[in-house]
């Protein structure tokens, strides 16, 4: 499947991830933005995006934006994770996934993004993350 122009594969991985994915970003002023093709190993018995994608999707792009939001890079742990879905995705959607870290303070990370297809807004999610020594 094509993939939008100016995204790169995610730079890190896990088993978990490996699984769902591929994940891809892009860097813009503010951040990353992620990435990903729904394909049908995502889709629930009605042919849509499974919630879990999405969720899995916000906790990636999050988390990833919060931690790389300082150098070095800050260890975090997801403590919150809330959703409210508002719309939904079928098998070939782009969903996109752009941060703003609301606050970032020496114990905890709150961030808040949307996911989008196209130019809708279809989840929106916020996290709160404990930084880790």
């Amino acid at each position: 499947m094509d993939i939008p122009q100016g995204y790169k594969l995610l730079f890190r991985s896990s088993p978990f991830l490996d699984l769902l994915g591929p994940f891809y970003y892009r860097e813009d002023s503010e951040g990353f933005i992620v990435g990903i093709r729904v394909e049908e190993k995502h889709a629930n018995a009605r042919g849509l995006a499974h919630g879990g994608l999405f969720m899995a999707l916000a906790d990636i792009a999050l988390g990833y934006s919060a931690a790389f939001s300082k150098d070095p890079p800050l260890k975090l742990v997801t403590t919150t994770l809330t959703t409210d879905f508002a719309g939904s995705a079928k098998v070939g959607d782009w969903l996109e996934a752009k941060v703003d870290i609301q606050k970032t303070g020496s114990r905890l990370v709150f961030a808040n993004t949307y996911i989008c297809v196209d130019d809708e807004r279809v989840v929106r999610a916020s996290a709160s993350f404990l930084v880790a020594s």
